[in-house]
């Protein structure tokens, strides 16, 4: 006959010990899930003197600060990206 093992946490027997369960991982975030405080604080950091940049409704929006053109959207942050460095290329040619 195999005797039982005690299980173990942190090298300390738990045998006759009442104890909780280990505390679980805090939940993953997926692979395409995105952060939207960390992208705004990006978008600000890179595109913040000539663009007001939002997340609302679901999609990302940036707008130029001289208020010229309309608004630019994007359904992620690197849409928006692609739309603005083409809305930023056309207004550098100008």
């Amino acid at each position: 006959m195999v005797p039982k093992r005690t299980p173990c946490y942190g090298g300390r027997s738990l045998a006759g010990v009442m104890t909780t369960a280990p505390p679980e991982a805090p939940a993953r975030r997926g692979i395409f899930d995105v952060d939207e405080e960390r992208a705004t604080e990006a978008f600000q950091l890179t595109w913040g003197q000539a663009y007001d940049i939002a997340f609302t409704g679901g999609a990302w929006q940036a707008r130029r600060r001289d208020g010229r053109g309309t608004v630019i959207t994007g359904t992620t942050p690197d849409a928006l990206t692609v739309a603005i460095r083409a809305d930023w290329a056309r207004r550098s040619t100008r």
